[in-house]
């Protein structure tokens, strides 16, 4: 096989499949993989696609950068509406909520109707949300983060390890078979892995263009949260997974 035929094979594959591992490659290839390794070094000197440890990712799959809030709020609107709509009625009077920063738990607040539920929120405009309307909300301390404006670092841990909540409704920047839930930034991570370990179920609200999307920080594996989504891809997510579409 000539060499264009296999770069051709390889960028088609991390298309359709988003990642995959230097003895995937080989095996699909027919070839060594040290030849293998040689073509994928090549293809990402050329921009084509992302090194990975092992393996490779495809450019649209492997998320390096992040917008702003003020950015995202926007985008995929009525999907992250109806998601949020949903989420927010699996909440019961005697719960204590954990509710993510982000766009799409944001847009859970207008939702809300349960007063009785107590509220706690990294996110300084959801607390400032909710409490203009009306609920019972604590907010955690620590180092305030410009691009997502979420509270984050070792002082926001320390007080979320004081709390043990009935449900956590969490976003996320990409939803990967192999890597799980991630996001770009380790002090963010951080928070969300805390606040899942800390919950008795914990949900993930992402609509679906957040799927075979992978970021640098995993913060939950897939079986440790439910995902509550418009439409998720057939197959490998939901063996590893529960998943809701909240359209069906």
């Amino acid at each position: 096989m000539l060499a264009q035929e296999r770069y051709q094979i390889i960028l088609e594959h991390l298309s359709a499949e988003g990642t995959a591992t230097v003895g995937q490659l080989s095996a699909l290839l027919k070839a060594s993989e040290a030849t293998v390794r040689r073509d994928l070094n090549l293809l990402a000197r050329e921009g084509k696609l992302n090194k990975v440890f092992g393996g490779a990712a495809s450019i649209r799959q492997m998320g390096l950068v992040e917008e702003h809030v003020s950015l995202r709020e926007s985008l995929m609107f009525a999907e992250k509406d109806r998601i949020a709509a949903y989420a927010a009625s699996m909440i019961r009077d005697d719960d204590f909520v954990y509710i993510d920063s982000g766009t799409t738990t944001a847009c859970m607040i207008p939702h809300l109707k349960n007063f009785k539920a107590t509220y706690l929120t990294n996110g300084v405009d959801h607390a400032r949300r909710l409490l203009r309307a009306g609920f019972t909300v604590y907010v955690i301390g620590g180092r305030l983060r410009p691009a997502t404006e979420a509270v984050v670092g070792s002082g926001a841990i320390q007080g979320l390890l004081r709390y043990n909540f009935t449900k956590a409704f969490m976003g996320t920047n990409g939803i990967s078979p192999e890597k799980g839930f991630t996001t770009p930034d380790v002090e963010e991570a951080n928070i969300k892995q805390c606040a899942v370990e800390r919950s008795f179920v914990s949900f993930v609200l992402a609509d679906h263009t957040k799927f075979n999307r992978a970021f640098p920080v995993t913060f939950a594996p897939l079986d440790a949260c439910c995902i509550l989504t418009d439409r998720a891809p057939r197959g490998k997510f939901s063996e590893k997974a529960v998943i809701k579409e909240v359209d069906q």
